[in-house]
């Protein structure tokens, strides 16, 4: 049975009207606590892999003196030259970063509220479950958001600013461009993450079991691959498999969460 007794449907909109307001609340406050942080963590944190001392560079260009695969180019100087070209574009991405770090914080309380509003049109032994899929998912979306920020976004910038067409050029990075490939590289991982949460689901559902990853292994590695080289399109092996091997460990936990397929009365 339910855990609550039926409720109608202004109820429901009752609740989730005052879900939304307490929502919109927490995350307003941390908007504003936010905004007066935001020039620190934008100069050593945002900015942070413009720079050459950025930790991720300085890891792999100590691993460069002793491994030979490891490319020689991280231990070369770096800096980005970031310009703004647009008269506002500083004020607004000042807003829109207090937007997202208040995202960011408030993530755990928002599947909260997600949860306290479905939990009483469960049944008693599907909350254990569903509870569990929310914080499962929420620390793989953290996860994910870190991947993007250590490891994906620095080396993507690393190989596209240092792209040559001609010597002739020099790179100058607009603001608006350097921001829109830091947050749509860093969220986009941490929506990648939620791969394992997505495979328990449509296997609860009946639409995968695990043959389904052991018969599509080999054409997953290539459509990882595709999507790696996408993610940073760098001729450098070492650039690709870092990106590609976080991928490819999504797969393979995905195939050890979804369930077993059947078995048949012959078996």
């Amino acid at each position: 049975m339910a855990a609550q007794s039926e409720m109608s449907f202004w109820d429901h909109l009752e609740a989730l009207r005052w879900m939304l307001i307490r929502v919109f609340i927490v995350l307003g406050a941390f908007m504003l606590l936010g905004f007066m942080f935001i020039p620190y963590l934008f100069d050593h944190v945002v900015m942070a892999p413009s720079r050459g001392d950025f930790f991720l560079y300085r890891w792999i260009a100590e691993a460069g003196q002793s491994l030979s695969f490891v490319p020689d180019f991280m231990g070369k100087p770096f800096r980005v030259d970031v310009i703004n070209i647009k008269l506002a574009s500083q004020f607004f991405i000042h807003m829109s970063l207090s937007f997202w770090l208040a995202l960011l914080i408030t993530f755990p309380y928002l599947i909260y509220e997600v949860w306290k509003f479905v939990c009483p049109a469960l049944y008693d032994n599907e909350k254990k479950g569903v509870k569990w899929s929310f914080v499962f998912g929420t620390v793989m979306f953290f996860l994910g958001c870190i991947v993007g920020y250590s490891v994906v976004f620095p080396l993507t910038l690393r190989f596209l600013y240092t792209y040559e067409l001609s010597p002739n050029i020099s790179n100058q990075l607009a603001l608006d461009s350097y921001m829109n490939y830091f947050l749509m590289l860093i969220f986009m991982m941490g929506i990648m993450f939620e791969l394992p949460l997505l495979s328990m689901l449509f296997s609860k559902l009946g639409m995968i079991n695990r043959s389904f990853f052991r018969k599509y292994r080999r054409h997953a590695i290539t459509v990882l691959l595709i999507v790696a080289a996408v993610i940073t399109p760098s001729s450098d092996p070492f650039t690709l498999m870092a990106v590609f091997i976080p991928i490819y460990i999504l797969w393979e936990i995905s195939a050890l969460l979804v369930r077993r397929e059947a078995k048949t009365e012959c078996d």
